[in-house]
């Protein structure tokens, strides 16, 4: 069973899931980064530019999720090295530090409200994110084309990668049709007609779509719906 709520970090959503059956899954891409907690492990969870398939007994997971371009502040680590990874924290951060925020998340009375705190103490060490992210994130989510939001950002195109593969894990255009895929599921999942979606959604055409969709989660937009992932 999955179940999130939004978290005191702005923009961010704690969760837990505890998988039903052999604990396969599919994670869709989404744009964002998560620390995760399972088994009295700390790990973090890279961005996605494909569906990650989990496997294994059923057991219960714990993350916050950062909104898209501010977790890599609060990690100290560019997303690009963490793309389309699972990595544990101890990778990433001095193994001393690691067992000491482990046994404070052991510690608490909800896993959930260990990471919400550690993340909190970090977001206040390293302060808010680069507001050009958060203004690029807020563009393509509407649909606007990559080239004239780097225009409105007054960011060349090669800046604007090269901050974007920092912040994001990928280029833009990546971030921009992972965005997208976002919106289109959203307006299926309610009940929209597929051709409407992909108008809605920004998509040329329904066949526009259907290969987006199976390239980005490995399932045809029907077999999603339906639950198969």
């Amino acid at each position: 069973m999955y179940r999130e709520r939004a978290s005191r970090l702005p923009g961010a959503v704690v969760w837990t899931n505890t998988p039903a059956g052999d604990g396969q899954g599919r994670v869709l891409p989404d744009g964002c980064m998560d620390l995760l907690w399972n088994e009295g492990r700390l790990l973090v969870a890279g961005p996605d530019t494909r569906a990650h398939l989990t496997a294994g007994p059923p057991t219960t997971w714990t993350g916050i999720r950062f909104r898209p371009g501010t977790a890599p502040a609060l990690l100290g680590v560019p997303a690009h090295e963490l793309r389309d990874r699972r990595v544990e924290l101890a990778d990433l951060w001095p193994a001393a530090e690691v067992r000491r925020l482990t046994a404070r998340v052991h510690a608490a009375d909800d896993p959930a409200r260990g990471l919400e705190d550690l993340a909190l103490r970090r977001w206040a060490d390293t302060g808010p994110p680069d507001p050009l992210l958060d203004r690029l994130v807020a563009a393509l989510d509407a649909g606007r084309p990559v080239a004239a939001t780097a225009d409105e950002l007054g960011v060349g195109a090669r800046r604007l990668h090269r901050r974007s593969l920092a912040a994001f894990g990928y280029g833009p255009k990546t971030l921009a049709r992972i965005l997208r895929l976002r919106r289109a599921l959203s307006l299926a999942r309610a009940g929209v007609p597929f051709a409407e979606t992909a108008a809605r959604a920004g998509y040329a055409d329904q066949p526009h779509l259907a290969r987006e969709v199976r390239q980005l989660t490995g399932l045809p937009l029907g077999g999603l719906l339906a639950g198969r992932g």
